[in-house]
């Protein structure tokens, strides 16, 4: 019994306790091991994947601006850039007959009709429009809307880059940017004292020869206007050929001028269908973007910047739902402000435009080419050669002009077409017809946009606030006037029907004014919403070096800086734009022209 009783420990309540209390302290002591285990593990998880997707700089979007800077970013090899882009590819199993809808010039209604690469954007009703909601498309695909537009390449009047520096954007006159322009542009006529010789976005002449863009041409001059061998160069005003984004018969857009040829470099990464969400801040600093792709949230980190180059409506929207805007209105919204710019969304403009159409005597206008077995044949041409109806936009012709005397330079833009377009081309042409493109270029009316709801996927408010300034009006009825007198010349006399539009009916200023809030459609120019100006510019939202006012490493690129409309189409002065901001944010000094000559007219007493 007593070797028994040795063998059995004594059970005392003050043992067991000590046992007890020495097995959760030591359960303590591992748990605490591990938990830190688990933390470091966490923190070093993170920090790697912060680290795994942490570039020099990120660009949100791979449009006009962004395919640019994209190149021009990663020609050094230390800068590592992730571009964003919230549409497709413009290719299909690496080729581009296989988006022939993008890259065959003459198909570009194909994608202004539909939502595949396309925003589909529609503004507010407008009341000095008869409250007709506008449609306005801008792209959503690699080379954004470059990939979409007319493919039209004008620069705008030099007296454009001079009036930005007058409203705060100093650097950014005629003589700083002309080298840009140039820089961007191989021309096919070859480099001079205004074209360029050496860049990658190539640059062609219509190659139609089409009897009806003689006929307006030879019109013009009848009408007292002058030839003008390069609307770009010299001489805006007046009348010629049109320069277009057409290389080897394909439409040349910045991603195949910038983008394309920059994809094999290891220091670029490219993500399409992706939807920037907000941009990352550590107080006013910018560190990232958070995006969501394939439904999944997901956070890219910059070491230098962030760049938005999503355009004049995407890039303010990505701002206000970031926190920066007018305070108020974000914090109506429950957005936490980070930087109070008023300016973000303000200051819209764009070109209205109209079409004066004609009915055409003879089946020389595009019409047939309209009837389907006429598109296959041009189409399987296009695909086989890149060459024949396919290989071009035709608005081949164009000019300039000034609306009245005392204008100092032309504030009327004309596109002309051996064609009739009805609603943006998403309805049939009806008839042999020819029109012609008309609107002014320095409207007064602005406007503004506004976030609908805090997500990302809604449109904002669009609000143009066109036709809103009887200038505006006045310069309208003078567009039609002076069309149907170029219409009326002799050049045109073989070929002129009765008018389609406005009609004959329509004569007196109140019967123009009501065909024009009727049918005056957007020209697809939205700009100047990120507006571009001096610090002390309580409306500006980007210094001279595109830098977002009260903010760290963030800067907008594309047209919502610009301060005020140019007097032409966008798209070149955008690329402009990008080549330009490359240099500042390299730390090169500005490329600059001095003493370009510039034409101006003999006197401002006359019209014309």
């Amino acid at each position: 019994m007593s070797s028994l009783m040795k063998g059995v420990k004594c059970w005392s309540p003050l043992n067991q306790m000590h046992k007890v209390t020495g097995t959760l302290f030591k359960a303590n002591i591992l748990k605490n091991i591990l938990g830190q285990q688990f933390k470091i593990s966490r923190t070093s998880s993170h920090l790697s994947s912060e680290k795994a997707n942490s570039y020099n700089y990120v660009i949100v979007g791979a449009g006009s601006a962004g395919c640019v800077l994209a190149n021009r970013l990663t020609e050094d090899p230390l800068n590592t850039v992730l571009l964003l882009e919230a549409g497709p590819k413009d290719t299909l199993l690496g080729s581009k007959r296989l988006m022939w809808k993008i890259h065959m010039p003459a198909a570009l209604t194909y994608n202004l009709c539909d939502e595949k690469y396309n925003w589909y954007y529609h503004t507010t009703p407008q009341k000095h429009m008869d409250n007709r909601v506008m449609y306005w498309p801008r792209g959503r695909v690699w080379g954004g809307s470059s990939s979409l537009n007319a493919m039209v390449y004008i620069r705008g009047h030099a007296e454009d880059y001079n009036r930005w520096s007058r409203e705060g954007a100093i650097g950014w006159d005629y003589e700083h940017c002309l080298p840009y322009f140039k820089k961007a542009q191989t021309h096919e006529l070859g480099p001079d004292q205004y074209r360029g010789g050496n860049g990658p976005l190539y640059v062609s002449r219509g190659k139609s020869n089409h009897p009806l863009h003689q006929a307006f041409l030879e019109a013009a001059q009848q009408a007292g206007y002058p030839f003008t061998d390069d609307m770009n160069g010299y001489q805006q005003e007046g009348f010629g050929w049109m320069d277009m984004t057409v290389h080897q018969g394909q439409r040349w857009s910045t991603a195949s001028a910038y983008l394309h040829p920059a994809m094999s470099r290891p220091n670029l990464s490219v993500a399409e269908k992706t939807l920037v969400t907000k941009i990352l801040f550590q107080g006013t600093k910018s560190i990232g973007v958070e995006y969501v792709k394939n439904g999944e949230k997901i956070k890219a980190f910059a070491r230098k910047e962030v760049i938005l180059s999503g355009g004049a409506i995407n890039s303010p929207q990505l701002l206000m739902l970031s926190g920066i805007g007018n305070a108020d209105d974000l914090k109506k919204m429950g957005i936490p402000v980070v930087c109070h710019r008023p300016g973000v969304g303000q200051n819209l403009q764009d070109h209205l435009e109209v079409y004066v159409q004609q009915k055409c005597t003879k089946p020389i206008t595009l019409y047939t080419a309209q009837k389907p077995v006429n598109m296959m044949r041009i189409g399987l041409e296009w695909l086989w050669k890149s060459t024949g109806e396919g290989a071009t936009a035709h608005l081949e012709s164009g000019g300039f002009i000034r609306s009245e005397p005392g204008v100092p330079h032309p504030d009327i833009q004309f596109h002309f077409l051996p064609s009739q377009v009805i609603d943006h081309g998403r309805v049939a042409s009806t008839m042999e017809a020819y029109q012609v493109h008309v609107g002014p270029m320095r409207s007064k009316s602005v406007g503004w946009l506004k976030l609908k709801s805090t997500d990302p996927n809604d449109h904002p408010i669009i609000e143009p606030n066109y036709m809103s300034t009887e200038r505006d009006i006045c310069e309208f009825r003078q567009c039609i006037k002076l069309t149907r007198e170029i219409f009326a010349q002799k050049a045109f006399e073989k070929f002129r029907g009765p008018e389609i539009q406005p009609g004959n009916h329509v004569q007196s200023d109140k019967e123009i004014d009501a065909f024009i809030r009727q049918k005056a459609d957007s020209a697809y120019h939205p700009s100047c919403t990120c507006k571009m100006g001096q610090p002390s510019d309580s409306t500006a939202v980007v210094d001279p070096q595109m830098n977002v006012i009260g903010t760290e490493n963030l800067r907008v690129v594309d047209a919502s800086i610009m301060p005020s409309v140019v007097s032409g189409n966008l798209n070149a002065p955008t690329i402009m734009i990008a080549e330009k901001a490359a240099d500042i944010i390299k730390g090169l000094p500005s490329l600059q022209e001095k003493n370009v000559p510039v034409y101006k007219p003999k006197t401002l007493e006359t019209q014309r």
